[in-house]
């Protein structure tokens, strides 16, 4: 039970000082920021996916399920925002 609540406390830290974090950041270096985040994402997808292949209880593996999705939704969603802005900077073509 100590290690459940041990875990939660240490989310809601890690929650809490890296909301305080990103929000300080400025807008310029967002995009490397967001690099940044779908690698630790796609680290959070193998390790879920590990803990698919032992043998675990069902609230664990809801637990990886439930990380497996928002990492994947990280990712799939910071992928989608840098080919936005990529495109912000690409010239179009003008007919005189």
């Amino acid at each position: 039970m100590w290690e459940v609540i041990l875990l939660l406390g240490m989310f809601t830290i890690s929650f809490l000082v890296g909301y305080v974090l990103i929000s300080r950041v400025p807008q310029r270096l967002h995009t490397p920021l967001m690099s940044m985040t779908n690698a630790i994402s796609a680290v959070t997808i193998l390790g879920a996916m590990l803990l698919f292949s032992l043998e675990t209880t069902p609230v664990e593996k809801v637990l990886g399920c439930v990380a497996l999705a928002f990492a994947a939704f990280n990712v799939v969603g910071g992928f989608v925002i840098t080919h936005r802005m990529v495109g912000l900077f690409k010239t179009k073509n003008r007919s005189p």
